[in-house]
């Protein structure tokens, strides 16, 4: 697995100080998930925040220090994002991008279950 064990341990400081949520990590697909209430809700990638928020917020978080679009198939991946180190440096940008996507996790929907 590669990803910034120093950024894991700072999201994981930080949802272990919100209230009310079930945080479960997940080693998946060469990232470190952090699923909330059973719902993915922000990854560390190498040294990249995944994450996962209201498409609603697309334009708006593109403008954003650091971000990077995120690709599937060539396709832009709507809801998705990378933050690199350069836009979650300050604590204020890294506490903003966390609470987008704990925030879009109450309205989230859960993933389906393969049988």
């Amino acid at each position: 697995m590669s990803y910034d064990t120093n950024l894991a341990d700072r999201v994981r400081e930080y949802l272990a100080e919100v209230p009310d949520i079930e945080v479960e990590e997940k080693e998946m697909f060469a990232v470190l998930n952090f699923m909330v209430n059973g719902k993915t809700c922000v990854c560390v990638s190498g040294e990249n925040l995944m994450l996962r928020f209201d498409p609603k917020l697309q334009d708006e978080l593109s403008e954003r220090n650091g971000y990077e679009t995120m690709l599937m198939k060539g396709k832009e991946y709507k809801g998705y994002c990378y933050i690199n180190p350069e836009g979650y440096r300050d604590k204020s940008d890294f506490v903003y991008f966390l609470s987008i996507c704990l925030e879009y996790n109450k309205v989230a929907r859960k993933s389906k279950k393969k049988a």
